[in-house]
């Protein structure tokens, strides 16, 4: 494709397009990005990163990289790290090694690698990526403590990859001169710790500019991300490889310095990253040639298997012998550890470097990374799911109801939601308040939900949807801002009128800052308070073929309320101004309704709880 312009645009609605897909299929986004790059590239013709790029491709992938590796330590904090119970550093210090034997033998054993180019080769494999974990994780509904074990694998160990791959090149290339490999060894980790210094200093330096005002608001997102760059390439002129070290520290560092300008910036970075995940790889699944791939060999099949079912459980069991962590999510942490960007981008790299070297089987990597990600992101991206639930290692239930705010008209909600077993969590910081829901066994958290400890024991990734109702409507309206990047603007909710595209108000409160209106008719606080005290009630209406919306809606009363539809899967969809879903059967209606019950002649069912 001549047209590069067209081709970027290709590039970037191909990536965006897969993760599209994938939210709305729930198949694995990294799957699906995978193979709209190779129908792009090898297979139409149409998308060809090596013409479109040239010579600029390799340094692109390298920084989009170390700004997907920056934005993924910024999510790394330390207090979740200590939930882990020490898997990581096991992880890290006996797991890296191990793996990179076992790869090694593997890879000359199986794959029939020469010894060099064998070390080299399981030294890029011995960790994961978040460019790959963390799309997984996102889409997947698996256990706190895993997830966090294999969010903090993936984006700390990832540099570590590319050093152990430097350091036997750079050994096999003073071999000639005399280097010793303690030697070669010694000067790289020491290249990595000042990388890691440098990281550091540049945290530091963003904490102490940016609170004191010395860069002003509307520049601290471009400030950030130029830094990160500056970061990655300054470290990269000391030693090769080692600017992945430091962008990470940076991350790190940055997430544990309690700055509070950085939450301003969340949004872009994810964005970003989201961006740079899509295009990245597609570009790399893309620039696969197809007569590579041909010389794949059955040997090399031998080898993933060896990779998936050997190597990497039993680096994960001989890494956490003897700890905490239960031994069903050992299991699931020794399945999952897919491969991506950085496997890929060092081998065809080293494949290079090796060639020169005189290595006849450093072309063999290219072929051989290509087929280590295809076949770890295809078998646990489409695995990860049922391979947690079978182990029971799910996040509790179906993803679930957040209400902030404890008052009688929440807690008859919260009731009747968990009668049609939709998984509920109050919120509040009165603990007398919260008395009710704990004598009926609902899920309570009793805290400032706003304060930034609450992160610490609140696992947002629970809710699908928050519902703010406490009698203050502009506390409704700082909650829905505070959360509605997390867990979706539309997916953020309020007692009062206004929000989004839901009904104005004279209060001046800003519509970019409130929630939607529960209820279409945005219904206020005073008005909802008056209802709940004249006896009005939650009521259930289930909708089948012979009972459609309009008549379950006709069976109502005329003053009743819509709130949402409880699909058979637990999702749930709220009647707002913005959204008005359309129940079909299967789907129940819950309703807001005067003390006025009334079952049409069909029978159907129309029930109300006090």
């Amino acid at each position: 494709m001549h047209n590069y312009a067209l081709a970027i645009a290709l590039i970037g609605a191909l990536g965006v397009g897969a993760q599209w897909l994938a939210w709305r299929t729930g198949w694995p986004g990294i799957a699906l990005m995978l193979a709209a790059g190779i129908i792009a590239g090898p297979v139409t013709g149409l998308v060809r990163p090596a013409e479109v790029f040239g010579p600029l491709l390799e340094p692109a992938v390298s920084i989009a990289v170390a700004v997907i590796l920056f934005e993924g330590g910024l999510s790394l904090n330390f207090r979740e790290l200590r939930k882990t119970e020490g898997a990581v550093m096991r992880l890290g210090l006996i797991g890296m090694p191990v793996g990179w034997v076992l790869g090694t033998l593997a890879c000359y054993y199986i794959a029939g690698l020469v010894w060099p180019v064998a070390i080299l080769f399981a030294g890029i494999l011995v960790v994961t990526g978040p460019t790959v974990v963390l799309p997984l994780l996102r889409q997947s509904n698996i256990a706190a403590r895993p997830r966090a074990i294999l969010k903090w694998e993936a984006i700390v160990n990832d540099p570590f990859g590319a050093l152990f791959a430097v350091i036997t090149y750079e050994y096999l290339r003073r071999s000639g001169d005399g280097a010793s490999l303690a030697g070669v060894t010694a000067s790289i980790l020491f290249a990595a710790i000042v990388a890691g210094v440098i990281g550091f200093a540049m945290a530091w330096a963003i904490k102490w500019a940016f609170p004191r005002g010395h860069v002003p608001e509307h520049l601290k997102a471009p400030v950030l991300f130029v830094a990160v760059i500056v970061t990655f390439v300054l470290s990269n002129l000391i030693q090769h490889e080692t600017g992945l070290v430091a962008v990470t520290v940076m991350g790190v560092a940055l997430a544990n310095m309690k700055l509070s300008s950085l939450r301003d910036v969340h949004p872009f970075k994810e964005n970003v990253t989201v961006l740079l995940i899509s295009g990245v790889f597609v570009l790399l699944s893309a620039s696969l040639d197809l007569d590579v791939a041909r010389r794949f060999e059955w040997r090399f099949l031998a080898f993933l298997i060896a990779l998936l079912f050997l190597v990497r459980p039993a680096t994960v069991l001989v890494s956490l012998a003897f700890s905490k962590v239960p031994w069903r999510e050992r299991i699931l942490i020794a399945w999952i550890a897919p491969r991506g960007i950085v496997a890929v981008a060092m081998s065809g790299l080293f494949a290079l470097r090796l060639g020169a070297l005189g290595y006849g089987d450093g072309g063999i990597l290219v072929t051989l990374s290509f087929g280590v990600v295809v076949a770890t992101i295809v078998a646990h991206g489409f695995s990860i799911r049922w391979v947690a639930r079978r182990l029971g290692v799910t996040a509790t239930g179906q993803r679930g109801l957040l209400i902030v705010g404890a008052t009688p008209w929440s807690l008859a909600l919260a009731r009747h939601l968990q009668q049609l077993e939709v998984a509920v969590t109050i919120s509040d910081a009165n603990w007398r308040a919260l008395t009710g829901a704990r004598q009926h066994g609902l899920s309570t958290f009793h805290g400032e939900i706003l304060a930034e400890t609450s992160e610490e024991h609140l696992d947002m990734g629970r809710f699908q949807a928050l519902a703010a109702a406490t009698p203050n409507e502009a506390y409704n309206a700082l909650v829905c801002s505070e959360f509605a990047p997390e867990i979706g603007r539309d997916a953020v909710y309020q007692l009062g009128g206004g929000g989004g595209d839901s009904a104005p108000d004279d209060r001046g409160l800003s519509e970019a800052l409130r929630g939607r209106s529960l209820f279409a008719s945005g219904v206020g606080i005073d008005e909802i308070e008056a209802r709940a005290a004249a006896g009005w009630t939650f009521r259930k209406t289930r909708i089948s073929e012979q009972f459609d919306f309009a008549a379950a809606r006709a069976a109502l009363p005329a003053e009743a309320d819509l709130l949402l539809v409880l699909r058979p899967g637990g999702q749930l969809r709220f009647f707002t101004h913005a959204t008005r879903p359309v129940p079909v059967a299967g789907d129940v209606i819950v309703s807001y309704a005067p003390p006025q019950p009334r079952r049409d002649g069909a029978g159907a069912e129309v029930e109300a709880v006090a």
